[in-house]
């Protein structure tokens, strides 16, 4: 279970500790229960949300539910994001664009990337039908974790080191295929709607892939951070008219 211990370790902030040193075939390894993690993530802030809504108004959950998915994730993901922003929206070359990325600061960009993302994220929870946030977020959270499993596994990785290049040196097939069926349980709990999210996350993720090549050689970590914020809050826009468009 050393890869389960990984991938809760790196996609949230629980104290979990392995038995002996990680190594990069261990990264590799993980992936295969991104989707898994995403699923618990989501099912854990779904309780939080539905323990509050006795006492505590729909606006305001919506909230704490977009803090509590930064929160859980150390904002990891939300951070990719915001580089990821700076770098490709950036008119300069390739190469200073990959500069960008590993800059620590933020720029213009960074601050509108995270500030639309947020913003569209809370109205689409806040239009969730209110016995719905369970299956909603589970999918959310299952969908979007796939969705950098399958960056990672499909398109090169823009540098030869990093975090990023270790996922991409050990992510196989193998691991593709376990967490797109995982995904594919995330998905269904949201009824048969799910399956055309999933499908919209995997043609997101394809444009945002290529779009991304478009301008730097290859995907990065911050590039999958990018993807699963964007997944994540694809598929709660998509869940309310894709339940009311088939009478569900």
């Amino acid at each position: 279970m050393t890869g389960l211990v990984v991938a809760v370790q790196f996609l949230t902030r629980l104290p979990l500790a392995t038995r002996h040193p990680i190594t990069t075939a261990d990264l590799g390894r993980s992936m295969r229960w991104f989707p898994l993690v995403g699923m618990l993530i989501g099912a854990a802030v779904a309780l939080v949300d539905a323990a509050l809504s006795p006492v505590v108004a729909p606006p305001v959950r919506a909230v704490i539910v977009v803090v509590l998915l930064a929160a859980i994730t150390g904002a990891l993901h939300l951070d990719g994001l915001m580089d990821t922003c700076d770098a490709i929206f950036a008119f300069t070359t390739p190469e200073r664009r990959l500069e960008i990325m590993r800059d620590s600061r933020v720029g213009s960009f960074a601050i509108v990337g995270a500030a639309s993302l947020l913003l569209l994220k809370y109205t689409a929870i806040l239009a969730l039908p209110v016995d719905r946030h369970l299956e909603a977020l589970v999918a959310m959270g299952g969908i979007s974790r796939w969705a950098m499993v399958y960056a990672t596994a499909r398109y090169p990785s823009a540098r030869a080191e990093g975090l990023g290049a270790s996922f991409r040196e050990t992510v196989g097939g193998w691991e593709l295929a376990w967490a797109s069926a995982t995904a594919l349980v995330a998905a269904l709990a949201a009824g048969p709607v799910g399956l055309l999210a999933l499908l919209a996350a995997w043609a997101a993720t394809v444009a945002a892939a290529r779009y991304t090549m478009a301008k730097i050689p290859g995907l990065s970590g911050d590039v999958y951070g990018a993807i699963c914020e964007g997944t994540e809050t694809l598929v709660a826009v998509l869940l309310p008219p894709l339940w009311r468009a088939l009478g569900v």
